[in-house]
């Protein structure tokens, strides 16, 4: 019997090193062994030729990122010069029904941007720099199958008309993963095959190699905006929300379903202007492709007291705003973690007087879901 057959990703493309960027000036790449030794780990490695290779026995536990507190100084800095590689040991779909039908596994976790709000680095301490995920064909594969199981989406819900839709962004931005590896290039083209499901991710970065990857209307890209005066305090390393919404009409005509995010809504003197500004601008500036399907979610800040400690480490100007007790109350997640969010009465307020805005201003935009 002759040699298997070489698959896709044993003939990964060959790849260059990254051109520099203000996000990422990678200095040191922690990786697991397995993840040394597959092809997407090799093609990251070759996009940060001049980083030192850190051997650990698993992503989770490295003692120099996770659970050390002086990284909390570091907070950018560990952003833009560390990377992790390792291998995701457990694949499951979980299901959603608010964003999506179904979370999917995830291919890289911990993110180059800093946005103060981030749920996501309350999982791993004081550092989350990017965490790529090397098996990424044993995720596709088991993609296909779920879908493979799943049939055909036989009512239309609040998450899609037609169509199985899975998160492939739970705990990262995929745009600016696409930067480190192909991993979202595979996700695209994954569902670009699949007639009953589509790919869908959350994004504050505005990255236009995306544009070649022709997702055939399978990947809805949500772009989350909000007033830039919360957005010069809060999205830190992001790209600023005026080029988000600038890019809009540009995915759309590349085949993306675009939707936006209005997300997260800060109560604080003075939002209800400014939403109305922002919204103002979207009625001025989206093409009527653009606005014919466009879809939003509405979600107000929910916070964190172990994240307040670590801002008010490196950006207490951002708790200023986050950071709100006499309107906020406990909540405990849905993934188990401990926040705060507003009061009911405050929260349903908020949202409220949002949906008023939305009507009023940019009456086109239909609201999935609120909350």
């Amino acid at each position: 019997m002759g040699p298997a057959p070489l698959t896709l990703f044993d003939l990964e493309p060959p790849s260059t090193p990254v051109p520099p960027n203000p996000l990422l000036a990678v200095r040191q790449v922690y990786a697991e062994p397995a993840a040394l030794d597959s092809p997407r780990g090799r093609q990251v490695l070759a996009r940060f030729p001049d980083a030192e290779v850190v051997e650990v026995p698993s992503h989770w536990q490295i003692p120099e990122l996770h659970g050390n507190e002086g990284n909390v100084q570091r907070w950018v800095r560990v952003k833009t010069e560390t990377l992790v590689l390792g291998v995701k040991k457990s694949l499951s779909a979980r299901p959603n029904g608010r964003s999506a039908h179904f979370i999917a596994p995830s291919t890289a976790n911990g993110c180059a941007m800093a946005c103060a709000y981030c749920y996501v680095p309350r999982q791993k301490g004081y550092a989350n720099p990017i965490t790529v995920f090397t098996n990424i064909e044993q995720i596709t594969g088991y993609l296909r199958r779920h879908v493979a199981r799943q049939g055909v989406l036989t009512e239309p819900d609040q998450v899609d008309r037609d169509s199985w839709v899975y998160d492939i962004g739970e705990n990262s931005d995929c745009s600016v993963d696409a930067l480190v590896s192909d991993n979202v290039a595979d996700l695209v083209a994954t569902f670009r095959d699949l007639p009953t499901a589509k790919a869908s991710f959350a994004t504050k970065f505005v990255n236009r190699q995306l544009l070649d990857l022709d997702p055939r209307g399978r990947t809805r890209i949500r772009f989350s905006v909000m007033p830039d005066a919360d957005a010069r305090v809060l999205d830190v390393r992001t790209s600023r929300v005026a080029d988000r919404i600038a890019a809009v009409d540009d995915f759309v005509a590349a085949g993306y379903e675009v939707h936006l995010n209005l997300s997260p809504v800060v109560l604080r003197e003075g939002w209800e202007a400014d939403w109305a500004g922002l919204l103002d601008h979207l009625d001025d500036v989206l093409s009527p492709a653009a606005r014919a399907q466009a879809a939003a979610e509405v979600i107000l800040l929910t916070h964190n007291r172990a994240l307040h400690e670590v801002n008010l480490g490196w950006h207490p100007k951002a708790e200023e705003l986050l950071w709100r007790p006499e309107v906020q109350q406990p909540k405990r997640s849905q993934n188990g973690q401990e926040n705060v969010r507003y009061r009911n009465e405050v929260k349903r307020a908020g949202v409220a007087r949002l949906r008023e805005l939305v009507a009023a201003h940019a009456p086109w935009l239909r609201i999935r879901y609120a909350f």
